[in-house]
């Protein structure tokens, strides 16, 4: 009798355990083979030319393609100095839509006249929040890079 119930409760929890993996594989997108040429990566881009207004709030652009998330995802970006002296300033922060397709971002931000009409330096980040539980229960975000790109571009009177 104690043998047949330990073989029942252990093909109970063996059946339970396919189940759940079965689940799992339809409920959650799986990460695409990257030798699979025809799965789009992650990817951000940056736009030649900048707008600066005579305030000094700066815009940038430039498309992104990201495929599922977890957590939110943005599309951030930062303007420094074409020699990189002065240090990052964020121009502002896009929610992205990750479902695959490649889509426009604009962020925009105020540089304090740091920034004239020429050349300067843009960083552009695909950036996604996780939560974490933290002390006491609460959620802690906890970022994660999924791609970066950097580039010179012309900063112009607009």
């Amino acid at each position: 009798m104690f043998l047949r119930k330990t073989v029942g409760v252990a093909a109970g929890a063996a059946l339970l355990m396919l189940a759940a993996s079965s689940a799992t594989a339809f409920d959650e997108p799986a990460d695409p083979d990257p030798a699979d040429s025809t799965v789009a990566a992650d990817m951000v881009t940056i736009d030649e030319t900048g707008q600066i207004a005579s305030d000094g709030t700066v815009t940038l652009s430039g498309t992104y393609r990201c495929r599922h998330s977890s957590g939110p995802v943005y599309v951030s970006s930062s303007l420094a100095a074409e020699d990189r002296t002065y240090e990052l300033y964020g121009i502002g922060g896009t929610r992205a839509i990750c479902d695959g397709t490649e889509r426009t971002w604009s962020n925009t931000g105020r540089t304090l006249g740091r920034f004239q009409p020429g050349p300067a330096h843009v960083e552009a980040t695909l950036l996604e929040l996780h939560s974490d539980d933290g002390p006491f229960g609460l959620p802690i975000p906890r970022p994660n890079v999924r791609v970066t790109h950097e580039q010179g571009i012309e900063l112009s009177e607009g």
